[in-house]
């Protein structure tokens, strides 16, 4: 008995040193602990937002001043599947050591900048002209992410839904200008294995480019080829 009191009084005081040396060191989310962890997430949201039209801010939710984490020397930022860096947003953060955990952070990501909105109620199959939007001015934050942010991207594309006034545009809600339309007069290339030769039809539907077209010939013959910018329908034989 003597002995192993011994024990304990030499070897306890060492044990309790090395756990206390070498397990990573638990803190409390205070403002001063977790300044790294939150710098390292507005990094991530500064750079995931590069590029987004007007000036854009964000606002990282604290974590509760109650959670306690381990030591972390070292953190990455990511985004969980289905969240982008876009109004009201999610940003995971895992320690890379000497710790291993993994949290979430909630942000809210505001970008305020002009953006268009309908002029008029606006039908479907309507190609929109720059009489048909308004610009505005607010925080795309709240838009949906494809809202529209210049004119360039909304003249001359077709609506899909009809519209309501008032309400902003989306790159979702319209679909491309055509490359050629019913009735117009095209240049059709005809390529095959060691020919090329180039004709003018008369197109017989509208298309956007990329899309299957039927051309009229001069001899009165229906071809097949795919529209092109610059009316232009390609026929490979």
């Amino acid at each position: 008995m003597k002995r192993l009191a011994l024990f304990r009084r030499i070897f306890r005081p060492l044990i309790l040193l090395f756990f206390a040396v070498w397990q990573p060191l638990a803190f409390a989310a205070s403002p001063q602990a977790t300044a790294p962890l939150y710098r390292a997430v507005e990094d991530y949201l500064r750079a995931q937002t590069q590029g987004f039209p007007g000036k854009v801010s964000f606002r990282v939710t604290p974590l509760d001043a109650r959670t306690q984490l381990s030591r972390c020397d070292a953190y990455e930022p990511f985004q969980p599947a289905g969240s982008s860096p876009w109004g009201k947003t999610t940003v995971g953060v895992r320690c890379l050591g000497p710790a291993s955990w993994t949290l979430y952070l909630q942000a809210q990501v505001n970008v305020q900048s002009q953006y268009l909105a309908a002029a008029r109620p606006l039908t479907a199959g309507q190609v929109i002209g720059e009489n048909d939007f308004v610009v505005m001015n607010g925080n795309l934050g709240t838009l949906p992410a494809t809202v529209l942010t210049s004119a360039e991207q909304a003249i001359g594309r077709t609506i899909k839904i009809g519209i309501a006034f008032g309400q902003p545009l989306r790159g979702d809600q319209l679909i491309a200008s055509w490359a050629i339309q019913q009735g117009q007069t095209v240049k059709t290339v005809s390529r095959g294995s060691g020919f090329n030769v180039s004709s003018e039809g008369k197109a017989l539907n509208n298309a956007l480019e990329g899309q299957v077209i039927q051309v009229r010939t001069p001899s009165g013959q229906t071809v097949s080829g795919i529209a092109r910018a610059g009316g232009v329908v390609e026929i490979t034989y």
